[in-house]
């Protein structure tokens, strides 16, 4: 049985959807990361002497820092952009996977009111 033009719109539509949540994740992921990493560097710091040399990337180089406060300082500020972003990216996650829900819950049940059996992954199975 042939399914209507609005819903296989509405299937692009979810599939779009699936594949922006995948990217999201991997975003999260990717930042979560990046926040271990800073973390993880100032708990090294602690154990580093004050008037030790001290080098911070800027851009494709080694500078050296002025000292220990100032590459404290700036991966404190890293770290608190970091958790931001990766719990603004959380909740964009979150939002999506109701929308994704409730999406697949609407389609499943178009679907079978159009006489298309449906298997649990949302896919058809003719």
């Amino acid at each position: 049985m042939a399914i209507p033009a609005k819903l296989q719109n509405d299937i692009k539509q979810f599939q779009r959807l699936q594949q922006e949540l995948a990217t999201l994740e991997q975003q999260r992921m990717q930042l979560e990361m990046k926040l271990r990493e800073a973390v993880s560097t100032l708990e090294e710091l602690k154990g580093v002497p004050e008037d030790a040399p001290i080098y911070r990337p800027v851009g494709g180089i080694l500078v050296k820092a002025t000292g220990k406060k100032e590459v404290e300082d700036n991966l404190n500020e890293e770290k608190e952009t970091l958790e931001v972003r990766v719990k603004g990216h959380e909740r964009n996650l979150a939002h999506l996977r109701e929308r994704l829900q409730t999406m697949h819950q609407e389609l499943t049940s178009a679907l079978q009111a159009a006489g298309v059996s449906v298997d649990s992954g949302g896919e058809e199975a003719s």
